[in-house]
């Protein structure tokens, strides 16, 4: 029997597509596709496919993670200001049942008051925040590390979901 890849959604919320070019005194000289790259080569060189996803909507947000419930292993999610009030976006990470990992380039604890509290972070097994690009790289590597022990775990288990695993949210 042949190893299917994990596979890995990483889905950016709105206004992330303008990375290099807007607020580049907050958010940093770097691309969504200079990240993208190097999020694929480090993915790549430890096994696991990765997917990418942008949308500035919210209902296409939700789409795409409840595509993921099919397609991925765990999802990293930058929800952008969509963090801050959409129960939308946190019902289908509850309802796909993969880890979630939460990712912000900056650290929201010490932004506006208005961007302070992320909802998304409710069904996260971790939030990594306030390190421009390398947030997303510091995710990619809790996201590798959290499916390769779920995946330890099922073989351990003969295949089955084990309790208290963050897959079985």
């Amino acid at each position: 029997m042949e190893n299917k890849k994990m596979k890995i959604k990483v889905i950016h919320g709105p206004n992330l597509n303008l990375l290099g070019r807007r607020e580049v005194h907050i958010y940093g000289p770097m691309t969504l596709d200079q990240i993208e790259t190097n999020m694929k080569m480090v993915a790549q060189q430890a096994g696991f496919d990765i997917d990418f996803y942008q949308s500035n909507s919210e209902g296409d947000i939700v789409d795409a993670i409840q595509g993921a419930m099919e397609d991925s292993d765990g999802i990293i999610i930058n929800p952008g200001a969509y963090s801050h009030y959409s129960i939308a976006i946190l019902d289908a990470l509850r309802a796909v049942q993969k880890p979630v990992v939460e990712v912000h380039l900056t650290n929201i604890a010490q932004r506006e008051e208005y961007r302070r509290k992320s909802l998304i972070s409710e069904v996260a097994v971790g939030v990594v925040s306030g390190f421009g690009p390398y947030s997303y790289h510091l995710g990619l590597l809790a996201m590798i590390q959290i499916l390769n022990e779920i995946a330890q775990q099922r073989q351990m288990a003969g295949g089955r979901p084990t309790p208290g695993n963050p897959a079985n949210r």
